[in-house]
């Protein structure tokens, strides 16, 4: 199966004709979109509308701190919700939960680090695929100013369930691919700036490639 990640749209509307050209060019079977579908906080609405743009026949999304709280609540009228949802996709196990960890900003969709770890561990399973917004702590999470802003949280629930791959977006600037205890971690980048991952999988073997606006 294959699968196209994307995070950080923020409500670039141009970037939706290249989005659509990859997953036509790439036979793209399902898009995991990873949130912050706007720019500033905004209802529901408009980030379901963005997300709703992506032309593919399965997009599992999730919301990102930007994103209103109540964004799960529509998200199925436009894709398939994954905030706090544990799912079967063609024989992958797929657990998601979006927002991030409490920020300086106080951005609509930040949750504790204790309800972040509730909600996932109630979810996850051994060798799963985690779609979350904010990176694992000390993993594609640095700032500009060197500090590590992910989430402990998420960490301890990768270190607990041994995911096959770990997919986050969240730190703009910290884009990337990273392998560790046979966990791939992977930060596409920004989606407005062009960039994205292609992820596939056969069940048991993974490979994911991360693109760059050149690419």
């Amino acid at each position: 199966m294959k699968f196209m990640i994307l995070t950080d749209l923020h409500g670039k509307k141009s970037a939706i004709e290249w989005i659509n050209a990859v997953i036509v060019k790439e036979k793209i079977d399902c898009v995991l979109f990873l949130g912050d579908a706007v720019a500033v906080p905004s209802p529901k609405e408009d980030s379901a509308a963005m997300i709703g743009m992506i032309d593919c026949k399965r997009v599992l999304a999730i919301p990102g701190n930007i994103d209103a709280r109540d964004l799960p609540q529509i998200l199925d009228t436009v894709s398939e919700n994954m905030h706090g949802v544990g799912k079967d996709v063609d024989g992958i196990y797929i657990a998601g939960f979006g927002g991030s960890n409490p920020t300086i900003f106080g951005t609509p969709s930040e949750f504790s680090e204790e309800e972040i770890f509730e909600k996932l561990d109630s979810i996850s399973k051994e060798g799963m695929i985690l779609m979350v917004h904010a990176p694992a702590y000390g993993i594609n999470d640095i700032i500009p100013s060197g500090i590590s802003v992910g989430s402990k949280s998420v960490l301890e629930i990768a270190k607990k369930y041994k995911p096959k791959a770990v997919l986050s977006g969240h730190i703009h600037e910290s884009f990337g691919r990273q392998d560790i205890d046979g966990t791939i971690y992977v930060n596409p980048g920004p989606a407005m700036d062009g960039r994205y991952a292609i992820m596939e999988t056969d069940g048991d073997s993974i490979d994911i490639k991360v693109y760059g606006p050149l690419d």
